[in-house]
């Protein structure tokens, strides 16, 4: 083990040269990060993660083992990811194809992916939201969103501490405003995406 500077890197990882990693990172067991990603403050980056060439990583992330960040992709601050979810970058891939194009995917502020989840280039996923374990997420993500299944369908909506919200406490056409039964938050949710969960 080893530390370099400001950040922990386990004697196993790679960080290539040209690689921005934060204050207070630590950098687990044969992790390869790539020239020009940037990692931001006291992130955890897994055993065997994979961070791609100028992939943009905020404070405060975790990422646990096995995951791959592909090219293109840009994790907010105190973003979770669980083991072995995957994230694509090109919409049409071909093994022999010289012309593909990098989708660029953001995952928002607090956002949490589950375990094995697969998120496919191209999406946005809102602050806050919960993405269950072996989704596919194929459509953008709304705001403090839960969204599981193959292919992932809005579920409903869950609070800042993750718990699912159920109790509401005002409607009006704009909104329909939440309080977490479990930590007192309240959290205002736009009406058209609370109009998208079935009822």
């Amino acid at each position: 083990m080893m530390a370099k500077g400001r950040f922990f890197k386990h004697s196993t990882a790679v960080v290539e040269e040209g690689a921005e990693i934060g204050e207070g990172t630590r950098i687990w067991h044969f992790a390869h990060i790539r020239k020009g990603a940037k990692i931001g403050k006291n992130c955890n980056i897994g055993k065997d993660v994979y961070v791609d060439v100028d992939v943009v990583i905020g404070d405060n992330v975790k990422i646990q083992n096995g995951v791959s960040v592909y090219r293109g992709v840009i994790l907010e601050d105190d973003v979770f990811v669980g083991p072995h979810a995957v994230f694509t970058n090109d919409l049409y891939p071909r093994s022999f194809s010289r012309n593909w194009k990098i989708i660029p995917t953001r995952v928002k502020r607090g956002a949490s992916i589950g375990a094995n989840a697969t998120i496919v280039c191209g999406v946005t996923i809102g602050e806050y939201a919960m993405v269950g374990a072996g989704s596919v997420v194929t459509k953008d993500v709304p705001r403090h969103g839960l969204v599981y299944g193959n292919p992932a369908r809005l579920r409903g909506f869950v609070c800042f501490c993750g718990r699912p919200l159920k109790k509401i406490i005002s409607e009006s056409e704009e909104e329909v405003k939440y309080k977490c039964e479990y930590c007192g938050a309240e959290i205002s949710i736009d009406r058209t995406d609370y109009e998208k969960v079935p009822k």
